[in-house]
């Protein structure tokens, strides 16, 4: 969720003109929501399906971010700061995705 916080923030300096393209492309990613929605499901098997959705959400908003860069739009600093954190969350899923199948395994 701070990620989300983070990167709506992000957008508020981005170009009007991206307003229904890139920015609307880095708003509809939706990595918490996809953990989620996981979180609800029956097994451990269907709820890292759903973490690895959010993972691939979550390569989806980097690379709108690192267009955001190479367009030079926006803060550096607050998207340097989005982007690490983005790191640190991708490899928090990708981790917790990983004992969610041994656990899945092991039952």
């Amino acid at each position: 969720m701070d990620l989300t916080d983070m990167t709506f923030e992000f957008c508020k300096e981005l170009p009007a003109n991206e307003r229904y393209n890139l920015i609307d492309q880095i708003n509809r990613c939706s990595v918490p929501s996809n953990i989620a929605e996981g979180s609800g499901k029956n097994t451990s098997k269907h709820f890292a399906e759903f973490l690895s959705i959010s993972i691939s959400s979550s390569f989806e908003l980097e690379t709108h971010l690192l267009i955001c860069e190479r367009r030079k739009y926006g803060s550096e600093e607050k998207l340097r700061n989005c982007l690490e954190l983005l790191s640190e969350v991708q490899r928090m899923i990708f981790s917790f995705r990983e004992y969610v199948l041994k656990a899945e395994a092991i039952s």
